[in-house]
């Protein structure tokens, strides 16, 4: 075990041979679902803007069911709609607007609300279409610092095989926008815009309003469009084969893993993304209580800019003492005393990870990144290649083991290659 000793040493990679590589996701199988198509509007549904249409929506869902499966239309209109069950072998299709009903007729208020879009246990479903799905979350977002409110989820699914949500625009939703848990296999997000404002916003803040939470087996998330108020994606532990590819991030806390990481995370791709004004560009957080095994995570072709912290990994998110939940400020030697504890079955293992052809600014006044492990339990083998970040603090390294620099630069005012380190094994390669 490393403790209270840092080296940073200029190396060559002659003979080396990394076990840190570029995973290939699996990719997906999508839902088969039949093209007959039943319309809401055949149902009863009314695109008024006023007209309460949970029952008719639902009875279109019930019998496309009850006929194999089917396209249940939401036409060009504004519906308004309560609580919605899916079924199997349905593709709920929104081309007009669908309209969570408000908060003060929303049923069960803050006390015990249901999902809007939700399904537990089903195969083969979808929702697509050229519209929006509005949220109306606004009156909602100030009950995220009651701990005794709820607030209901946008899209909610639980142990479901082959999912796709497609093309459709998000708002504003109450919570998190889409959140796909459980034992969930085959899930594809692709070509969807998710919307609500940032935790940052001085008048309606849109905390907790994640884009993307999806956990499973085989997921592709492609070609989105994200700006939201909290995680623009996150995973909990039982994850794998996991890519995210071609997608733009706003505000938001930027792509993350965790922070519950029990059951491991592994295979994990991120490829070709943008990250303009978020919080954090790559974040994985978890802690004691809550770990697992994290390997094979690879971040490739990545442009930021005016972000918080363009790579932050930590293993002490439950922390309570001021001095270690400032991750900006944290220094080496405050991270020197962070206490080691026994390693059990719920202690972060974090191992594995690459870094490749990464540039970013950071906003004024932070770090270039954070790599801090536990001193039981150090993060190992992370490799920066072809890695550029400007930023007005440097890069802390601390309690972490093999940590390669190759052909990277962290930029400060006070130079090249800025670093802070303590536990820390570190070779800087040049071009």
């Amino acid at each position: 075990m490393l403790r209270n000793i840092s080296t940073v040493i200029l190396a060559g990679l002659m003979g080396f041979a990394s076990s840190v590589k570029a995973q290939s996701a699996v990719i997906p199988a999508l839902p088969e679902i039949p093209g007959k198509t039943f319309s809401i509007t055949n149902y009863g549904a009314n695109g008024d803007g006023v007209t309460t249409n949970t029952v008719a929506i639902q009875a279109a869902i019930n019998a496309a069911s009850s006929a194999g499966g089917g396209i249940v239309e939401v036409p060009v209109g504004f519906f308004l709609s309560g609580p919605i069950q899916m079924v199997s072998r349905i593709n709920l299709r929104v081309n007009g607007t669908l309209r969570m009903l408000p908060l003060g007729e929303y049923p069960g208020g803050t006390t015990d609300p249901a999902n809007f879009i939700s399904g537990k246990d089903l195969h083969d479903i979808a929702i697509s279409g050229a519209g929006t799905i509005d949220g109306q979350g606004i009156p909602w977002w100030p009950y995220a610092k009651t701990r005794s409110a709820k607030r209901p989820r946008m899209i909610s699914f639980s142990s479901c095989e082959r999912v796709l949500i497609e093309n459709v625009r998000l708002t504003n939703s109450p919570m998190f926008h889409i959140a796909i848990s459980g034992r969930t296999t085959d899930v594809t997000v692709r070509g969807v815009t998710i919307r609500a404002n940032p935790s940052s916003d001085p008048v309606n803040s849109g905390h907790n309003t994640d884009a993307c939470d999806v956990t499973g087996k085989r997921i592709l998330i492609q070609d989105c469009d994200v700006s939201v108020g909290d995680d623009n994606y996150t995973c909990a532990g039982g994850t794998s084969d996991v890519l995210i590819t071609n997608c733009t991030y706003g505000y938001g806390h930027g792509v993350s893993i965790g922070s519950p990481t029990a059951g491991g995370i592994s295979n994990f791709t991120v490829i070709n993304c943008t990250f303009n004004n978020t919080e954090s560009g790559i974040r994985i957080k978890s802690d004691r209580d809550r770990g697992g095994l994290l390997q094979n995570l690879s971040y490739l072709n990545l442009r930021m800019t005016n972000v918080g912290n363009p790579i932050l990994i930590y293993a002490s998110y439950m922390a309570t003492q001021p001095a270690y939940r400032a991750l900006n400020n944290l220094t080496a030697a405050v991270a020197a005393t962070y206490p080691a504890s026994p390693i059990t079955g719920k202690t972060p293992i974090y191992r594995d990870i690459l870094f490749s052809n990464l540039t970013a600014t950071a906003q004024p006044g932070r770090r270039a990144g954070l790599i801090w492990g536990l001193p039981e339990m150090a993060v190992t083998n992370v490799l920066l290649q072809r890695v550029t970040i400007t930023a007005d603090k440097p890069f802390g390294i601390y309690d972490a083991r093999n940590v390669r620099l190759v052909d990277s630069k962290i930029i400060t005012p006070g130079g090249v290659n800025r670093l802070s380190c303590t536990n820390a094994q570190v070779s800087i390669t040049p071009p």
